[in-house]
């Protein structure tokens, strides 16, 4: 089998169809937005790849197994739609040149992870996770009988809640996962235990803790048993009957929902949620102002994600004026929210809609001296070493993994995320740059 010199939509369409794969799933297995691979299809040897692109294709292709390659060089001399080319016919002069645009289509902000196939062949299994069997024991398995929980005064599991949220936000992971397998058979007992108002309170600190499990098992590619953990949060946060709960519990389903391919109703849910806060409190506290902020930021990457670019905008330019009105980067209700944090998520956005360019030029505007939490900063870094590698500067990449690694190993160690740039760094990299990334994943427990 000869090597694809240039790539158009012609050999990238007869590669998909070898594979045997459908336009969406061939879009999720190279991390390009699906109207990319359809104007491919469509279009065939008008449109051109662009350069970063063309090498992911030329991976793709020479990890296929025989049977795979045999059916690109037949669909390549037939045609890809099976009528036989026309060897007399003339060529067909490229009307443009191919951007890219929207090919970056799986990025998360504070954790959210869309799980793909990599694109270097690397199973999540090779992953060095933290195990949350024990976690998902705790949320799901009733306790043993020789070890009945005790309730716990409602001061000190407000106190352990704030811990597990500290430890979340500080990219304590391991800690985190002890402390949650520790807290969650407490929950039941509390609760019963209480009454009235104390009722109401625990309530609240419920959803919070179910929000921070879900958030955890998002960050270590646990879909469905964070849409479990949301769910729960959900329940717990009507119970105590609070707006800023309700809202702060919708946050972690729109996570959920979105991670689970459910983009849409996942904007929908934070556009409906952040209206019923603003009717419901009329944005009086910090705590209602910097939930209705993040609840926007979380609706604005589900609208990107769900290809909307101008409801991503609009959200994130609404929650700009939330910023403005709270006046300060903070932390209220463990949202991080804040104008730099709008930042942080233009950033996101730009690259969830194929724009790595002003996702780069974005990062640099960003002051990151007010990014207090280690949770947000290694995220940036993360985004800004996609974007790097998506633009093809893969030594710069390379540089924001490094800084993410600075700031929050065990973030570096746990997300997919990470695992996939790392693995499409070593594929695409040669020489000296391919050494030094293999060196980086050896020191920072990353399996390429």
């Amino acid at each position: 089998m000869a090597a694809v010199t240039t790539w158009t939509g012609r050999e990238a369409n007869a590669l998909r169809q070898a594979l045997r794969m459908s336009i969406t799933g061939f879009a999720d297995h190279l991390g390009a937005a699906r109207r990319t691979v359809a104007k491919w299809s469509s279009q065939g040897d008008k449109v051109h790849l662009r350069a970063d692109m063309q090498a992911a294709l030329d991976t793709v292709l020479a990890r296929a197994t025989p049977d795979v390659r045999e059916r690109f060089d037949a669909l390549l001399s037939t045609g890809t739609h099976g009528a036989l080319a026309d060897p007399t016919a003339p060529p067909v002069t490229a009307t443009h040149t191919h951007t890219g645009e929207g090919s970056i289509h799986d990025i998360d902000s504070g954790g959210d992870v869309r799980r793909r196939d990599l694109l270097t062949g690397v199973t999540i299994s090779g992953m060095s996770l933290p195990s949350v069997a024990a976690l998902l024991n705790a949320l799901v398995a009733p306790p043993l009988h020789n070890t009945e929980p005790v309730a716990l005064p409602l001061r000190q599991f407000a106190h352990d809640v704030a811990a597990a949220k500290i430890d979340y936000q500080a990219c304590r992971y391991e800690r985190l996962l002890a402390g949650l397998v520790a807290l969650l058979p407490a929950l039941e007992p509390t609760r019963a235990d209480s009454e009235g108002e104390q009722r109401a309170q625990v309530g609240a600190l419920a959803s919070d803790l179910y929000h921070v499990v879900g958030s955890v098992l998002l960050k270590v590619g646990d879909k469905g048993m964070a849409l479990v953990a949301a769910e729960r949060s959900i329940r717990a946060a009507s119970i105590s009957q609070d707006p800023v709960a309700m809202a702060t519990s919708a946050r972690i389903m729109t996570h959920a929902l979105m991670s689970n391919g459910h983009s849409s109703q996942a904007r929908q849910l934070a556009e409906d949620a952040a209206e019923a806060l603003r009717r419901g409190t009329r944005l009086a506290s910090p705590d209602a102002v910097a939930v209705y902020g993040a609840l926007l930021l979380r609706g604005a990457v589900a609208a990107a994600r769900d290809d909307n670019r101008d409801s991503a905008h609009a959200m994130l330019d609404e929650a700009s004026h939330a910023a403005g009105r709270l006046g300060y980067d903070g932390n209220d209700r463990w949202t991080g929210f804040g104008a730099t944090n709008v930042v942080l998520h233009r950033v996101n956005i730009a690259l969830t809609l194929g724009d790595a360019g002003t996702a780069i030029a974005l990062a640099r505007q960003v002051p990151l001296d007010k990014i207090d939490l280690a949770e947000r900063k290694a995220s940036l870094f993360v985004d800004v070493a996609r974007a790097y590698t998506q633009w093809g500067r893969y030594e710069h990449g390379l540089s924001a993994l490094r800084s993410a690694y600075r700031v929050a190993p065990e973030e570096i160690r746990c997300r997919p995320a990470v695992q996939r740039i790392a693995g499409d760094l070593a594929a695409l990299t040669r020489g000296h740059v391919r050494a030094a990334v293999l060196d980086f994943a050896q020191h920072a427990g990353i399996q390429v």
